[in-house]
């Protein structure tokens, strides 16, 4: 009985009705004045807290003060971060093509292959002078073979330009520069001309424009030493008026990677340049549209 008259006097206590009253202090006057129980004032605060709790966390979930707290994960920084990382991938991969393109012009000048070690002397890699040049017959005619390849366009329209469809398909080629020069004669389609003529110093590299085999290296009356690489999806690359070969046919050579020297060799030829030349599906097209010189 005990128990029970005290809980039901605590109850009570929860309920029982309390008037806040506001005096003013010099007059006494009566200002406000609120009705309150216990049980409401608790119900207030409760509420208060909830709201409180409510409205920190719509602030955190959807401001940028989510950002301060630690740990937190963000989308945002992860995007960044991997964009980053494939930032220093390609200036690692970009890195590394010129210690290779450095090494080999080392190479080239030191008289020794390109990838290997050689310990000839390196005078005797550098004088050109006394290369014995043989004509034959036999090149002549692999040389008009070669040439007349123009007989047979496939995928080119009556103004010798190729089709939309395999343009944009070369365009997906990331093209290395072949040599470093001024260009003197442009690719002319009615002349006959498929390629371009570069005017570079004597003895300058020329290096390979994209990955690929070597499908003839070999000397011409009309344009001396030539060396022509066959590239994936049907492409080639000509060039033609070098001093001397680095490369020989089936080899395997590199974008980037010196394949000849420039010269002017061949009867065709009025200076020290190179006439560089791209074929795609058996079709010639202008380098200028797809390289930067």
């Amino acid at each position: 009985m005990t128990v029970q008259k005290k809980d039901e006097k605590w109850y009570r206590k929860l309920r029982n009705r309390y008037r806040l009253v506001i005096f003013n202090d010099t007059t006494f006057e009566e200002r406000f004045s609120f009705r309150l129980t216990r049980l409401n004032v608790l119900i207030f605060f409760l509420s208060m807290v909830v709201v409180f709790i409510t409205l920190t966390f719509f602030i955190i979930a959807y401001t940028p003060l989510k950002e301060y707290i630690p740990g937190y994960p963000d989308i945002d920084q992860k995007k960044e971060l991997y964009s980053l990382s494939l930032l220093a991938d390609s200036l690692m991969h970009d890195a590394r093509q010129k210690d290779q393109y450095l090494r080999n012009i080392k190479d080239i000048l030191a008289g020794k292959d390109v990838g290997t070690d050689n310990d000839e002397p390196e005078a005797a890699a550098q004088n050109y002078d006394h290369i014995e040049i043989r004509k034959s017959t036999e090149d002549s005619l692999l040389r008009a073979e070669f040439e007349n390849q123009n007989l047979y366009y496939l995928n080119v329209n009556e103004t010798g330009q190729l089709s939309d469809a395999n343009q944009s398909s070369i365009r997906s080629f990331n093209f290395f520069k072949p040599i470093n020069g001024i260009i003197t004669s442009g690719f002319d389609h009615k002349e006959k001309h498929f390629g371009i003529d570069i005017v570079a110093s004597p003895n300058e590299a020329v290096k390979a424009t994209l990955d690929g085999t070597v499908i003839y290296a070999d000397w011409t009356i009309e344009t001396g030493h030539v060396i022509a690489i066959q590239h994936r999806r049907n492409m080639i690359s000509v060039y033609k008026h070098n001093s001397i070969l680095l490369k020989n046919q089936g080899d395997y050579a590199k974008a980037g990677e010196p394949i000849a020297v420039a010269g002017q060799s061949g009867n065709l030829t009025t200076g020290p340049h190179l006439h560089f030349e791209l074929w795609y599906n058996g079709s010639p097209v202008n380098p200028e549209d797809y390289i930067i010189f």
